[in-house]
Order: structure tokens, then sequence, then C-alpha cells
């Protein structure tokens, strides 16, 4: 039950929903349960919801320029500050606050999903293994 609950708010996290994946895995850890397990469950859920936003953004950009949230002008504009910085960019997903919509502009641009869940996984598995070199380390 651990690693499912686990799982299931490190996916939410990634997610626009405000959740925090970093103190359930603090918590398991402190209870513990094996860190390269937790470290795996943490950034699988983690990436998956990060795809489940990117899934969004490549489905619902028409919504969102029927709606008015999405003018030509800004995709331009996001588009070109993708192609100059790249897919790199999707480093920073790991943050609050900027990470998700970022994840969500990737599909919306229809960044190459091969791509995107490798700087993904790299980016939330990275944190999630500073965090636990952390703990380790304090404890």
């Amino acid at each position: 039950m651990v690693y499912t609950t686990l799982f299931l708010v490190s996916f939410a996290s990634a997610t626009l929903l405000p959740m925090g994946s970093e103190a359930v895995l603090l918590y398991d850890l402190s209870q513990g349960h094996a860190a390269w397990l937790l470290w795996i469950v943490a950034t699988l859920g983690n990436t998956l919801g990060a795809g489940l936003n990117y899934w969004l953004g490549m489905k619902g950009e028409g919504y969102l320029e029927r709606k008015g949230y999405l003018s030509l002008q800004k995709m331009h504009l996001a588009r070109q500050r993708f192609k100059k910085w790249g897919g790199w960019v999707l480093l920073l997903s790991w943050m609050p606050i900027i990470g998700d919509p970022l994840t969500f502009i990737a599909g919306v641009l229809r960044y190459d999903p091969r791509r995107f869940i490798f700087i993904v996984a790299l980016a939330k598995g990275g944190r999630y293994a500073v965090l636990i070199g952390g703990y380790l380390l304090s404890s």
C-alpha cells in the first residue's frame, strides 16, 4: 500500500493538482522502506503524471484556442522559445509552479514524446534522488 500511495500522490503532484509527493516520500523513507524502490515509484508516478499533462496539452489546444486562452501570437512565441531552448527547458519540469505548465505546453507544441519522457524522467528522477540523498545523509 505504501508504494501505491506514493505512486498515486506522485502522479497527481505532476498534474495541476496541488499535492506534495516529497512529503510522502520523506515519510516513507522515515518508516524504513527501500530508498531505491521509493525512488523508482515516485519517479515513475511523477513522470507519468507529466505525461498526462502532455496529452492534455496535445488534445486540448483546439479547445483552448476556441475559448481564447491561446492565441496564434502566443503559440508562435511559445514555439520560438521552445525552438530556441529546445526540450532541455523541460529539465525545469520538477519545479513547483512552472513545471506543470511546461509539460502541458510541450504537449500543445507536440514536442517529440520520446524526448519528452526522457528529459522529464531525468529531471524528476534527479529531484527525487537529491531528496533521498539529502535525507539519507542527514539521518
